[in-house]
């Protein structure tokens, strides 16, 4: 194996923004049910398509053919519908791999799948066949970036490490694993979509379904593809990765389900084998032109030097997601940082407290309430994310016992009233507040934007107070507090309020209270239950 480690080239390392753009979203999906692979038993350069695989067991593959540019991730992903990858060794000069499984079992199986389907990676056929080394031992410092590799797919690897090998077939590999992938999406600042999630994963293989859904206060969608192998790579690839820069993460796992029933296709949930089925219950149905639109300006997602090295950049995000406004309801924001709110409790709301709800989801620069109607008030946000932000969270939240709605506005800016006119307090500038909570780079605010829900998030709490204080403070709101933990350090806390509709408003009565000791409180929603 000497000879073997000194033809080593493991590379530059890669960021993820390569993992999403140039390496694996702008190379087509691993298709495993096309071609013919052959194994002469040999390791030598001479290998012929026509042979039959006759060559001795192995517990180690030689992989031919590889496209220059392959990752030691995409070749990884190809032992492991088959069992536990245990070493992986990359000849980059030669376009050559060598993958150890952990048993000959499980080699035999790839090996006889592999017989009438022909691995493709980046659209290139490759290879495989019985190596002649029995092993494989690598020279570790030359090969770290293939050992932590492999440490990290250890998780998404099966608990059948083996899958016994005589059998072989399709039917086994698909019992392994189901095609239906569970996704998370983490630090949700901007908007995803059901497109922005097709766009991303067909990358990978056929998308067939998905279903996007709300639980425990976070966005989640199920998506079915139509073979499991592609819902490993898929997970192999895209688990932990961020959508757009340092946020929108993806969390995925394998779903019990195999299959999705889906009932509608719209902004919620999609049948791609079924473009007949209906809207329902009023949603929109997306048009042919709209899609192509959409599909069109979100190729940023896929487009090489669109990521960052944590991943999107905000200028492509806001594109996106610009592009998502364009999927849902046929019109582009345009970047718009205005919204329209209506259905107000005009008895109760006020320039301040729109603020301070709207703040939960960007830096609000200017609140006017129509001296007309004033159940209604337009809210300048920051940019255009932060206002798609804020509708997506908001609308349809309620609010002194009334379900408001959010809309853009088709006002670009929020007018202040005239030098010397007499508004009656309806509209105020908060440009240069000090409450805003996104002004500060990296803050770790972008990072804790969750919907409304029942349970807040208090911090900046004095040594001295305590739980009782605190309860009494937010039951003074007209709210019942049903449940209170404090962190560890005493610093923070959690408070759960009987309803939403409850938190909603203890969040904008006491969000920057002041409560002794120069602390000022600070009230945020949380994705955490007590």
């Amino acid at each position: 194996m000497d000879g073997i480690v000194t033809d080593v080239a493991v590379g530059v390392k890669r960021g993820s923004d390569e993992l999403l753009s140039g390496s694996v979203l702008n190379g087509p999906s691993t298709n495993m049910s096309s071609i013919v692979v052959t194994a002469n038993g040999s390791d030598n350069k001479k290998f012929k398509g026509d042979d039959k695989m006759e060559g001795v067991p192995s517990r180690v593959l030689h992989i031919r053919k590889l496209p220059g540019e392959v990752t030691e991730t995409e070749v990884i992903a190809l032992g492991l519908p088959f069992g536990k990858v245990t070493n992986i060794l990359m000849l980059k000069g030669k376009n050559q791999a060598f993958l150890e499984m952990a048993s000959e079992e499980a080699t035999a199986t790839m090996v006889h799948y592999y017989t009438s389907m022909t691995p493709q990676l980046r659209n290139q056929p490759i290879y495989i066949q019985y190596s002649n080394h029995k092993e494989l031992k690598t020279d570790s410092a030359l090969n770290q970036r293939a050992q932590a590799m492999l440490q990290a797919v250890t998780s998404v690897q099966t608990s059948n490490s083996s899958m016994s090998g005589t059998a072989g077939s399709e039917s086994a590999l698909i019992s392994a694993q189901s095609p239906v992938l569970r996704i998370i999406i983490d630090n949700m600042y901007y908007p995803v979509t059901l497109d922005v999630l097709h766009q991303i994963f067909s990358k990978f293989g056929t998308v067939l379904k998905i279903i996007t859904f709300t639980k425990n206060n976070q966005f989640q969608a199920l998506l079915q593809y139509g073979d499991p192998i592609n819902a490993q790579q898929a997970k192999l690839a895209l688990d932990g990765q961020n959508i757009y820069n340092a946020c929108c993460t993806l969390r995925i796992d394998f779903s019990k389900l195999v299959n999705l029933n889906v009932k509608y296709n719209n902004d919620k949930s999609r049948d791609y084998t079924r473009p007949d089925l209906p809207s329902g219950d009023g949603q929109p149905v997306l048009d042919p032109s709209i899609a192509a639109a959409f599909a069109k300006e979100t190729s940023l997602l896929a487009a090489p030097g669109a990521l960052s090295p944590m991943g999107m950049n905000n200028a492509a995000a806001a594109a996106a997601v610009a592009a998502s406004r364009v999927g849902m309801y046929g019109v582009s924001s345009g970047g718009n940082t205005v919204l329209l709110v209506s259905n107000l409790n005009e008895e109760m709301v006020s320039p301040q407290s729109l603020f301070t709800l709207f703040g939960v989801y960007g830096d609000v620069q200017r609140v006017k309430i129509l001296y007309n109607k004033k159940d209604s008030a337009l809210i300048q946000m920051a940019d255009g994310n932060q206002s798609q932000l804020a509708m997506s969270h908001l609308n349809g939240q309620k609010m002194n016992g009334k379900i408001i709605r959010v809309t853009l506005s088709k006002h670009q800016t929020v007018q202040l009233p005239r030098e010397g006119l007499d508004d009656q307090g309806l509209t105020k500038d908060f440009g240069n507040s000090p409450l805003h909570r996104f002004k500060k780079p990296g803050s770790k605010n972008f990072q804790n934007i969750f919907p409304p829900s029942a349970t807040l998030h208090l911090s900046n709490i004095p040594q001295s107070m305590t739980e009782e204080d605190l309860r009494t403070l937010f039951t003074n709101t007209d709210g019942t507090v049903k449940a209170f933990k404090f962190f560890q350090d005493h610093k923070m806390a959690l408070l759960q309020m009987s309803t939403v509709e409850e938190a909603i408003q203890a969040l904008i009565e006491l969000h920057n209270y002041n409560i002794g000791e120069n602390h000022h409180l600070r009230v945020s929603f949380s994705k955490s239950t007590i």
